[in-house]
């Protein structure tokens, strides 16, 4: 996985600390442990996980990781419509914006 400096890249000056957290305790040391959880499947737990709790800013972000992690359009197609009957209906529905976009 290549390394992550998003964190130190949007907030590095302003919230320093929370940008390291970021970059190298979450993707370098949580996100590295492969021999635990692959990142492919890191990637459907992050996705439904932020379409679950409304959090679609990260959601581009984290479509385009999942993507590079293996993740095809289909597999994307039917997390979220398998998510719409436990999170709901708008929330698929902005996903499915979002998913849209990044597969196209």
């Amino acid at each position: 996985m290549a390394k992550q400096t998003a964190g130190r890249d949007n907030l590095g000056e302003f919230a320093p600390k929370f940008a390291q957290l970021n970059d190298d305790v979450l993707f370098e040391e949580v996100w590295s442990r492969q021999d635990q959880l692959s990142a492919r499947n890191r990637s459907m737990i992050t996705i439904s996980a932020l379409i679950s709790g409304g959090n679609f800013q990260q959601l581009k972000a984290h479509l385009q990781m999942g993507q590079k992690n293996g993740l095809t359009q289909a597999e994307v197609s039917e997390m979220i419509t398998h998510l719409a009957f436990y999170v709901g209906w708008p929330k698929a529905w902005s996903a499915f914006t979002i998913a849209k976009e990044v597969f196209d």
